[in-house]
């Protein structure tokens, strides 16, 4: 899986939002504001390039004080949103 070429986060008054960059991808109903942990996680994303659920699990459990279940559980929640959004394709 991959964050698709032409997404960036943003602060926009405060909140870490994800956002296309350029005149073709603005389109303000498809903003995406993340909370602190998913940014940290779409920040692992970013420098992986290519990752996979495994890898993001696996960050998120070193990181933080999270059991691997629930882990696996939030990871896979937020990126089914993030494909359903089009920012991440596999």
């Amino acid at each position: 899986m991959r964050i698709k070429k032409g997404f960036v986060l943003r602060n926009v008054c405060g909140e870490q939002v994800v956002m296309g960059e350029g005149l073709d991808a603005i389109d303000f109903g498809r903003l995406l504001c993340l909370n602190e942990t998913a940014v940290w996680l779409w920040q692992q994303a970013e420098k992986r390039r290519e990752f996979t659920v495994d890898d993001l699990v696996a960050d998120l459990c070193e990181e933080y004080d999270v059991t691997e279940d629930q882990a696996r559980t939030d990871v896979a929640e937020m990126l089914n949103e993030w494909k359903n959004v089009g920012v991440a394709e596999d």
